[in-house]
């Protein structure tokens, strides 16, 4: 991860943590286990083609567009439900297979999206306004995606959530 990525999502912890005031951990279910190099570049991959999918139909319809842009929780339903898949830490009594949180993955993926969110900030130069449009419309979905994965990742309840979002729209 570069630089900037790395402080990005630093950053976004520590803007959460200071609106909850307390400091918040990596999930440890499933952080002791290891897991194969080729099955977390699978998982990743999955995550990304959803990104990419979902942020590819978002610009052809435009289905989610409010009046303030796009939001990232009705954008990117299949992204976020597979977090919340790769973070599961418990099943009904009469699941055929136990949970298996993969939290690793899911840090892997904050990974791509801040760079992702990098790469959109520094954009090509002299681009036109549909693509430059285009670019800041992908960047702010993307930039709100990391907080609902963060959102996930940290097991934020709703409350909390709703406390994040109000100082945002505040600031």
């Amino acid at each position: 991860m570069t630089g900037r990525a790395s402080t990005l999502i630093v950053g976004r912890r520590e803007r959460l943590e200071r609106i909850l005031g307390r400091s918040l951990g990596a999930p440890t279910a499933g952080a002791d286990e290891p897991l194969p190099e080729d099955t977390r570049k699978y998982l990743l991959s999955e995550a990304q083609d959803l990104y990419w999918n979902e942020l590819e139909w978002e610009h052809i319809t435009d289905e989610e567009a409010l009046e303030e842009g796009p939001l990232a929780a009705l954008t990117f339903p299949g992204l976020l439900a597979y977090v919340r898949g790769l973070l599961l830490e418990e099943v009904m009594p009469d699941a055929l297979s136990p949970a298996n949180p993969r939290p690793g993955v899911v840090a892997d993926l904050l990974d791509f999206l801040a760079q992702r969110v990098v790469q959109l900030e520094e954009g090509p130069a002299g681009a036109d306004e549909d693509e430059t449009a285009r670019r800041r419309a992908e960047l702010d979905m993307t930039s709100h995606l990391i907080d609902q994965v963060l959102y996930l990742y940290h097991g934020l309840e709703e409350g909390d959530v709703e406390r994040v979002e109000a100082a945002r729209a505040s600031a």
